[in-house]
C-alpha cells in the first residue's frame, strides 16, 4: 500500500473523486480521466466515503462494508499510474464531512497545493447545506460534472449563486454519456443479469467471489430448542465476562455471515457464536469427567493445557444439552480455537469472529485482524493463525497440532 504523505507532497494539482462507489464502475473511470486530462491534474485521489457497516444509503438501500467498497475501488484504479485511492474517509471514525477531509488532505499536500473537487451536478444545490461551506470553497474548487443534454440552465443559476455567496470557483464540464449506475449494477446483480462491461473485470470478480449484491436466500434452518431459550440457558452456565464476550461474537459472526454468506450460513452463524464457549466455563474435573462419559479423546497437549479440551467438549454439550444436530454447526464450535486445514466458511467465521469480537480488549494485531476480516476470511485465517502461534510460543505453551496444520494450509492457500 503507497504511503498517501509521501505521495501527496510532490503534486501541485489534485482532483478529489468521492464516493460511495457500491460498486465503483467504467462510468466513474471515465469520468474521472476526462477530468484529470480536461484540467491537467497530477493526480487523481479516489475516496470512498466512510460508513459504518448496515448503514443507509440516500435510497434506503444497505451500504457494503467500507473494507470491501475499498477493495473494489483500489482493484479498478491500481492500473493506472495517474489514479490513487485514498483511506482517509474509510479510516476516520464518527461521521464523514467534506470539509474534514480537504482539510485532512491539504496537511498532507505542499504548500501550494490546488485541489479540486469533482461532483455531480445534482449536488451542487446542496454544497450550501454542508458543513462549514464558506471554509470549505477556501480549500478547493469545485467541479460540477454532467451527461450531455443535462438542463445546463438551473446549473448556471445555483453556480451563479454559490459563486457570489462564498467567492468560490465552481467549473461546469460535461462528460461521455455512459447510461451506467451503481444503482443498477446492484440491481442486475441480483437479478441475475449479467455486468460484464459495465465495470472492471477484476471488480466483477470482487463482486462474483464475495456474492455481493445477490438477494438472500430464505433460510430454511429449524432448531430444536428456540435461539432465545438455547440463550436463556446458556447465560446460567457461563460467568458474565464470557456471556458478554458470546453475544459479542454472536453480533461479530452474523455480520461477516451476512457478508460472505447466504441466510442459512446467518442462522447457523448465530447459532455456533452462541454456544461456541458452552463449555468454556466448566471447573476442569468436570471437563475430564465429561470427556471420559462423551469419549472424547484427549492428547498429551490438552491433558496438560486442559482449556483446550473446552471446543471439543462444547460441540458435544451443543448436542446432547442444547439438542443441536447440524455438523456444520457442531464442526464450527469444535474447531473455533484450533483451526484446522480446509476449515467450511462457517467454521472461519466463528473462529474469525471469535478473535475479532468488539468486547475484546486492544491488542497487538486486532485492528488488523478486524480490516482483514472484511477483505478475505482466508487472509484473516493466516494472520489470526501467526499470532495466535506465536502467542502460544512467546508463553513456552504446547501448539496443538491442528492450528499447525491450519497455518501450513492457510499460508499455501
Amino acid at each position: 500500500m503507497y504511503s498517501e504523505k509521501e505521495q501527496l507532497k510532490n503534486y501541485k494539482s489534485i482532483g478529489i473523486m468521492g464516493g460511495t462507489f457500491d460498486p465503483i464502475h467504467y462510468g466513474h473511470l471515465a469520468t474521472a480521466e476526462a477530468v484529470l486530462h480536461r484540467f491537467n491534474m497530477d493526480k487523481i485521489i479516489f475516496m470512498p466515503t466512510g460508513h459504518s457497516y448496515m448503514k443507509e444509503d440516500d435510497v434506503g438501500e444497505k451500504v457494503t462494508p467500507n473494507e470491501q467498497r475499498f477493495m473494489m475501488t483500489a482493484l479498478a484504479t491500481i492500473r493506472n499510474k495517474n489514479f490513487l485511492t485514498s483511506r482517509i474517509e474509510i479510516d476516520r471514525k464518527g461521521k464523514t464531512y467534506t470539509v474534514d477531509t480537504i482539510e485532512e488532505l491539504k496537511k498532507m499536500c505542499g504548500p501550494d497545493v490546488h485541489i479540486y473537487f469533482i461532483t455531480g451536478a445534482d449536488a451542487i444545490e446542496q454544497i450550501m447545506s454542508w458543513k462549514n461551506p464558506e471554509k470549505l470553497f477556501s480549500l478547493c474548487d469545485f467541479i460540477a460534472v454532467t451527461r450531455p443534454g443535462y438542463k445546463k440552465n438551473k446549473l448556471y443559476e445555483e453556480i451563479g449563486e454559490i459563486m457570489g455567496k462564498y467567492k468560490g470557483r465552481i467549473y461546469y464540464m460535461q462528460v461521455p454519456a455512459l447510461e451506467i449506475s451503481s444503482s443498477d449494477i446492484r440491481k442486475r446483480v441480483a437479478d441475475g443479469q449479467p455486468i460484464k462491461y459495465l465495470l472492471p473485470e477484476s471488480v466483477e470478480e470482487y463482486i462474483e467471489k464475495f456474492g455481493l449484491y445477490k438477494k438472500p436466500v430464505k433460510s430454511e434452518v429449524k432448531f430444536m430448542l428456540d435461539k432465545s431459550v438455547m440463550q436463556e440457558k446458556l447465560q446460567s452456565s457461563l460467568s458474565i465476562k464470557r456471556y458478554i464476550h458470546t453475544m459479542g461474537v454472536v453480533k461479530e459472526a452474523k455480520k461477516l455471515a451476512k457478508i460472505y454468506g447466504d441466510s442459512t450460513v446467518v442462522e447457523k452463524a448465530q447459532v455456533a457464536g452462541l454456544l461456541h464457549d458452552c463449555a468454556k466455563d466448566y471447573p476442569a474435573d468436570l471437563k475430564k469427567r465429561l470427556c471420559k462419559e462423551y469419549h472424547i479423546e484427549l492428547n498429551d497437549i490438552m491433558k496438560e493445557q486442559i482449556d483446550l479440551v473446552h471446543p471439543f467438549l462444547g460441540a458435544e454439550v451443543a448436542k446432547r444439552e442444547y439438542l443441536v444436530d447440524d455438523e456444520d454447526i457442531l464442526d464450527a464450535i469444535k474447531y473455533h480455537t484450533t483451526g484446522r486445514k480446509n476449515m467450511s466458511l462457517l467454521e472461519k467465521i466463528v473462529f474469525i469472529a471469535d478473535y475479532i469480537e468488539e468486547n475484546r480488549k486492544p491488542f497487538e494485531g486486532l485492528e488488523e485482524a478486524r480490516r482483514l476480516a472484511y477483505i478475505d476470511l482466508d487472509l484473516a485465517m493466516k494472520f489470526i493463525l501467526e499470532h495466535t502461534i506465536d502467542y502460544v510460543e512467546e508463553r513456552k505453551l504446547k501448539l496443538h497440532p491442528l492450528s499447525a496444520e491450519a497455518l501450513e494450509y492457510y499460508k499455501n492457500k
